[in-house]
């Protein structure tokens, strides 16, 4: 019977491939968290070669055994390779369903993304706080710098160094003119241009907001991919934003005493929830059976040459013909 040269079956085992070599990226992309480099490739590409790699071994055992079941000749030498790439993918399958592989993994880390989402909320959150602390601690200070220097020019006369001291001059300006332009002077300190740009989008704030709220719509979502971003950047952004405002508040205008910025942040331990290994759970092992026999469907559908004799049965007689002439003998074997 002719068949197809790449059949409905073969393309079912292509994507079966596929979609566990995919599952695979992802759980690699859980399971190596924690490094700057994998095999040696930067963190992406080293995790795509993982599953690259996967999808090699699987493919090549499965569709390989196919193509030599279809044998038209030497039927012998094809039926042993073909049990050879069945062993093989056998082999390559069980390894691929141990607690270290990464196809196991993303059903580990999956079924923990509850907690996750809940830690990497609390973090979320406290990052979009940052600003409007840093907002009530500007807002506090411009008073308290305002009622003192309002309180100097009601002392002038008690204490003219103190005038002095907070740059007051008697120049023929008014006094609320001077205490505005200090109050200008401190809120642009405060505030410079680039802390929020609300034309562009791109000052500090609006960029961190934009991330802040991306990340909590990828956590909520659950967005394999996206969420392994978040895990690593949310504790660096944040702590980058933070150190920003701490260096604006360390600004102080003339006389001014005042007290740097002050904001905790306190990160849960996300990322080991990604990247330790467990035993595989139930849904991993039924999705790994499931798609390994829809990798092998093309091999079981595949029809054996009616020329060649070789069979299962009498397996052991190929593999060892002077042990099992009888054998040999009884299927009609010939070398």
């Amino acid at each position: 019977m002719n068949q197809s040269k790449f059949s409905l079956a073969d393309v079912l085992t292509l994507l079966s491939v596929l979609v566990f070599s995919f599952v695979s990226f992802l759980g690699a992309n859980f399971l190596n968290i924690n490094e700057e480099k994998v095999w040696g490739m930067s963190y992406t590409t080293g995790c795509i070669m993982m599953a690259v790699f996967v999808f090699g071994l699987l493919f090549a055992t499965a569709y390989g055994a196919r193509l030599f079941k279809r044998a038209t000749q030497n039927f012998k030498t094809n039926f042993i390779f073909e049990i050879l790439f069945i062993l093989l993918f056998v082999l390559f399958a069980i390894f691929f369903t141990t607690k270290s592989s990464p196809f196991v993994h993303y059903f580990t880390v999956n079924g923990q993304k509850s907690e996750i989402n809940s830690k990497l909320q609390t973090s979320i959150s406290q990052a979009e706080e940052l600003f409007s602390n840093y907002e009530n601690y500007a807002d506090n200070r411009k008073k308290l710098y305002e009622n003192k220097l309002r309180s100097v020019v009601k002392a002038k006369g008690i204490n003219p160094k103190e005038y002095s001291e907070y740059g007051f001059k008697n120049n023929g300006v008014s006094v609320e003119i001077q205490i505005n332009k200090k109050m200008f002077t401190v809120n642009a300190d405060l505030f410079p241009t680039n802390y929020s740009d609300t034309v562009s989008n791109k000052g500090i704030k609006e960029v961190a907001t934009k991330w802040l709220k991306d990340s909590k719509e990828i956590t909520n979502s659950w967005k394999p991919i996206g969420v392994v971003g978040v895990v690593k950047n949310v504790e660096k952004n944040s702590t980058e934003w933070l150190n920003t405002l701490v260096a604006l508040s360390k600004v102080r205008e003339q006389g001014e005493q005042a007290n740097d910025f002050v904001y905790s942040l306190a990160f849960n331990d996300v990322k080991s929830n990604l990247s330790t290994p467990k035993s595989p759970t139930p849904a991993s092992i039924i999705f790994a059976v499931v798609a390994y026999v829809f990798m092998m469907f093309s091999w079981f559908v595949t029809y054996r040459s009616s020329k060649s004799k070789c069979r299962f049965k009498h397996l052991l007689g190929l593999l060892f013909p002077k042990k099992n002439k009888e054998a040999n003998n009884k299927y009609n074997i010939k070398y």
